[in-house]
């Protein structure tokens, strides 16, 4: 499982003109779904982001999570991230779930970090326009 995360202070997700998702200050996770993923590296995942330390303290150190600045979160299925692009020019998406594990698996993460932080989200399958302001900016490549 992989979460692309971007700190920011406000995003966006639309589907058809139409807001489905927006957030203030948190962050941005872009979620993709592997092969072989399960609930246990949902959780994994979800302890992950919820716990890393990328906003700053008051001495402008990176050792603030998203809890402790009482960020939001905006979460967006993204199955690109899944991509293999050692060869060629044209990405292969072999390595990704199946879209009926990946959605599950989506709307698990998604209901993990709902119970412990206020979570929005886009629409598993859509196609979706993200806006984002990237405070830094600072973006994480997070695997579990």
């Amino acid at each position: 499982m992989i979460a692309l995360i971007q700190r920011v202070k406000q995003a966006s997700v639309c589907v058809n003109a139409e807001i489905v998702g927006q957030i203030e200050h948190g962050l941005l996770i872009l979620l993709g779904v592997e092969q072989g993923d399960d609930r246990q590296k949902a959780e994994r995942l979800c302890d992950k982001v919820l716990g890393y330390r990328v906003f700053s303290d008051q001495d402008d150190k990176m050792n603030l999570n998203v809890r402790q600045v009482n960020g939001q979160l905006l979460v967006v299925s993204q199955f690109t991230l899944a991509a293999d692009t050692k060869k060629g020019t044209r990405p292969s998406f072999t390595k990704g779930a199946t879209p009926a594990e990946a959605n599950y698996l989506y709307n698990y993460f998604v209901e993990l970090c709902q119970k412990q932080l206020t979570t929005k989200s886009g629409i598993f399958a859509a196609n979706m326009q993200v806006s984002l302001v990237n405070d830094g900016p600072v973006t994480f490549w997070l695997q579990v």
